[in-house]
This record gives C-alpha cells, sequence and structure tokens, in this order.
C-alpha cells in the first residue's frame, strides 16, 4: 500500500499532474504516510527521473522547469503537514555560479532547480561570475557547499583559483566543493582538490545528497 502511494506520487512530477496532485498527497497523508517520506522517497525520487531523462534527450528543458515547478508546490503544500521539529531542521545551504569568463548558465541552472526541489537552499551568484562572489556569497551565508560550473577549457582553470581562495578566506575546511561542466573531469577535480565531479545535473545532486550523509 505504502509503495503503491510513493509510485502514484512519483508520477505526479513524471507526468506533471497539476491537477490531481493535491489529491494524490492528501490520499497518501491519510493512509499514514509522513510528509517528510513523501518528499524524500516519492517526489524526490520523481525529480531524480526527470533529470535522467534530462540527461538522455528525452525531455526537454521546458518540461523540467514545469516539473520543479509542481514539485515546488507539493513540498510546500506538505511543509503545513510536518511536525514542528522537521520544520526546525537545518537546511544545507550551496552556494552555485558559472565561473569567470564563462557565460555559460543553461546547465548550472537545471543543477539549481534540481537542488532546490530536494530540499537544498541554493544562493545562485549567476554567470561569468567573480571567485571572490563565490567566496563572499560562502561566508555570507555560512555554505555548506559551493558548486561552480565551467564549459570552456579555459575558464575551467578559475575553479582551481576557487579552491586557492576558499582556503585564504579559512573557511575551506567548512565547505564541500562539487565542480562540472564540459570539460571538467574527475581527474582535474582530483588534481585542484575538489570534493567531488558530476557529470550531469543528476549526479550533481546525488554527489550533493552523499555529502549530506557523510
Amino acid at each position: 500500500m505504502k509503495q503503491d502511494s510513493l509510485e502514484k506520487i512519483k508520477l505526479i512530477v513524471l507526468e506533471n499532474n497539476t491537477a490531481g496532485a493535491e489529491e494524490i498527497l492528501s490520499d497518501a497523508l491519510e493512509c499514514g504516510l509522513e510528509p517528510v517520506d513523501i518528499i524524500e522517497n516519492g517526489l524526490s525520487l520523481g525529480m531524480k527521473q526527470v533529470g535522467d531523462l534530462f540527461e538522455r534527450g528525452d525531455l526537454f528543458l521546458p518540461q523540467v522547469m514545469m516539473a520543479a515547478a509542481l514539485m515546488t508546490k507539493c513540498v510546500d503544500f506538505l511543509k503545513d503537514k510536518m511536525p514542528e521539529e522537521e520544520k526546525d531542521k537545518k537546511t544545507i545551504k550551496v552556494v552555485i555560479g558559472t565561473v569567470e569568463g564563462d557565460v555559460h548558465d543553461i546547465g548550472k541552472n537545471i543543477v539549481k532547480v534540481l537542488l532546490s526541489v530536494n530540499g537544498f537552499e541554493v544562493h545562485d551568484v549567476g554567470r561569468d561570475a567573480l571567485t571572490k562572489k563565490f567566496i563572499d556569497k560562502a561566508i555570507e551565508i555560512d555554505a555548506d557547499i559551493v558548486a561552480s560550473s565551467a564549459l570552456m577549457t579555459g575558464t575551467m582553470l578559475v575553479m582551481e583559483d576557487i579552491e586557492a581562495a576558499l582556503k585564504e578566506a579559512g573557511i575551506r575546511d567548512k565547505v564541500k566543493t562539487i565542480i562540472g561542466g564540459a570539460p571538467v573531469t574527475e581527474y582535474y577535480a582530483d588534481k585542484i582538490g575538489a570534493n567531488a565531479y558530476a557529470e550531469n545535473a543528476s549526479e550533481a545532486v546525488n554527489e550533493a545528497m552523499n555529502m549530506i550523509a557523510k
């Protein structure tokens, strides 16, 4: 029964079932499912599948954005049903941006959306963002993760500057770093000392989730 309900909940975002979403969620709550369970094992898994389909070329960006908007509405609906102790749980804060000299931001924007709907508090410093902007925002919000993207080989080198600047600011041991983008590799991530490399948006979310678990 529980698994059947969770499968229906996953389909809310996969099929963009705006009309039936509230009824499905209400039925799940009446059946005894907790709001957090619905989000983590229903909606989030559905959104992850949306991300996977996008990466394979089976969905397009407007469809991803619609799914994300619907997921946000569902989460807002469920938040009102949560016990106070669940509402007060620490939110993981992420600084994300495309590095200086690089104006590509579609991939970064998708990662931002997927992180947001998976419960992360995301602060976007934009594209062509100065290294200082990443560091200042990380200090300002007491970030847990700094994620940077680069779509060109030349701009990819700025990621090493971000690692160095985090150390210089004295906060490198307090934050985890994720890097990604077309020219970026796991070898490069290891070389510059980044905590993780993500080949695509879904992997970025997975890496962030793993960081939380650890």
